[in-house]
């Protein structure tokens, strides 16, 4: 039988994954002035012992304004780059290609970590110390009632902050990472440049499409420039705003044709998240609710896609590639609750084909796999035909 096409390599430029299987941005809210620390290398680590082909940092900040929480990562001195070469170094170690996702929060920063409430910071939060600072943001259009009113940036500011995301680029070069992200979505900086909910400018910025889209791809050039060209360049949008008036998706579509001739390589089909959570739109969640806008986006402007969200089970993740609807697989939440996720989806995949045997855990990291080998013929004793990978 062909290999599962979940677990076949994929190449982008010069740089190859050994699955399609990406473990996506997840904010983890506990650098310190921006820093990664060992809480980051052993969250990101796991995935990599885990199996996936792709292993890609949180969110991190271009700028110290650009940070969501206090406890956000960040790229905006040269200090915090050795932690973070550090974890691209043990990623890469472990079979996955490190990869890095740069942001900025825009009007959606200063913001309490999501255990204290992910709103406005209050006083009690300032008593911890994390005290509020100026935000931006394209208008002066404040998230909701009762969050801080950003700063609109000026003609100046735009520029200053297109050396921000220029040189944290570099940064992340130094640091060695394989991939690198522009976080277009979820309502933060550059995704309030496109949707005509948050960018009321006068300017050349603003108005049409192709105002709103001015900015977002200047910093797609920018970091194109810097970024090496044997490496590829992933865009993380919004597929769609959920809300009325917001962005739909021919919008999307006309964004990524933009940006496939300004060198992005893959696009990240997320959605909502313009106001509230990250994620929050009135889009019907189901298994693989997202997965439609990769395929469209795919289907109309022939760009590599990936899908994300609610892919939980290994079927459905193969099922989704072999019916050529996205090309990359983000797996999120689903490998917080299982760091294996990509090792048990190969294992279940191969049950399915008939292919269990000896060699069961060959792809399982060689400390791991070589006891595992060796409990096997004793659990098919006792378990006849019922492994336990099998209940994934």
């Amino acid at each position: 039988m062909p290999q599962p096409r979940l677990f076949t390599p994929i190449s982008l430029r010069n740089v190859t994954a050994k699955n399609r299987i990406v473990i996506s941005p997840m904010c983890q809210y506990s650098a310190t002035d921006g820093m990664a620390d060992d809480w980051h290398l052993v969250h990101l680590g796991k995935f990599a012992q885990g199996g996936a082909g792709i292993v890609m940092t949180e969110a991190t900040a271009v700028n110290a304004e650009g940070r969501i929480t206090h406890g956000d990562l960040g790229l905006w001195h040269d200090g915090q780059i050795a932690p973070l070469k550090r974890i691209a170094a043990f990623l890469r170690a472990n079979g996955s290609v490190p990869a890095i996702q740069l942001a900025h929060a825009g009007r959606k920063g200063s913001m309490q970590r999501p255990w204290y409430g992910n709103a406005a910071l209050t006083p009690e939060d300032h008593a911890r110390g994390d005290t509020p600072w100026t935000i931006v943001a394209p208008s002066a259009i404040p998230m909701d009632d009762g969050w801080l009113m950003p700063h609109e940036l000026t003609e100046p500011d735009l520029k200053s902050l297109r050396e921000d995301w220029r040189l944290a680029t570099l940064r992340a070069v130094e640091a060695n990472f394989d991939v690198l992200e522009i976080h277009c979505a979820h309502g933060y900086l550059l995704h309030e440049f496109l949707s005509p909910l948050s960018n009321r400018r006068k300017d050349a910025y603003g108005g049409d499409r192709a105002g709103r889209m001015k900015y977002p791809l200047e910093i797609i050039e920018t970091v194109r420039a810097v970024w090496p060209s044997d490496r590829p360049l992933f865009v993380r949008i919004s597929s769609v705003d959920g809300i009325d008036g917001g962005i739909d998706i021919s919008d999307s579509v006309a964004f990524v044709n933009e940006a496939k001739a300004r060198g992005a390589d893959v696009i990240d089909c997320s959605s909502g998240g313009l106001m509230g959570s990250a994620t929050a739109a009135r889009i019907p969640r189901g298994y693989g609710f997202q997965v439609p806008f990769a395929e469209q986006i795919r289907r109309e402007t022939k760009a590599t896609t990936m899908a994300v969200g609610l892919i939980l089970h290994p079927h459905q993740a193969e099922d989704i590639l072999a019916e050529d609807k996205t090309d990359l697989i983000a797996v999120g939440r689903e490998a917080l609750f299982d760091p294996n996720w990509p090792l048990h989806a190969e294992l279940a995949l191969s049950e399915t084909r008939g292919e269990i045997g000896d060699g069961t855990f060959a792809s399982w990291p060689k400390q791991y796999g070589w006891w595992l080998e060796r409990r096997e013929p004793g659990l098919r004793k006792l378990d006849g035909p019922a492994l336990p990978f099998r209940k994934v």
